[in-house]
């Protein structure tokens, strides 16, 4: 399936999506246990935010749309419109992230019957994922 803008694009297949949340996840989780808070969940919650969107934020934004597990992957995300991924796309798409899991996990499994294979944090940041070739 494809996405055509300027430019001609190949959608991402739903199991390379998952495959690189899941390397995205070890490795978020491994930097957050870096900065653990112990006893402190509140502290706890804050960091692991922050170091989640962080980490979106630098990949996505200064790394042509590509997390590590997107690059082991080879894909990326795109904005629908095909402008360059900001601040507030990283943190829109990160917050979809935790709308997805906290909604029975429905957000996740919505790009499987989704014509464009987005998932709810894709459409809450006006994003695709596509093949990187």
């Amino acid at each position: 399936m494809g996405i055509t803008n300027e430019y001609e694009y190949t959608l991402a297949n739903n199991g390379a999506r998952f495959l690189a949340l899941f390397i995205d996840s070890i490795l978020s989780g491994i930097i957050g246990g870096a900065f653990g808070a112990n006893d402190q969940w509140i502290l706890g919650g804050v960091m692991g935010f922050a170091v989640g969107v962080g980490y979106q934020w630098l990949f996505l934004t200064r790394n042509n749309g590509q997390t590590p597990g997107k690059m082991a992957l080879g894909i990326r995300v795109i904005k629908t419109d095909g402008t360059a991924l900001t601040f507030t796309d990283a943190l829109m798409r990160y917050i979809g992230y935790l709308i997805n899991s906290a909604v029975f996990m429905i957000g996740w499994f919505w790009a499987f019957f989704d014509e464009n294979r987005q998932g709810w944090h894709d459409k809450l940041a006006r994003t695709y994922v596509v093949r990187a070739d």
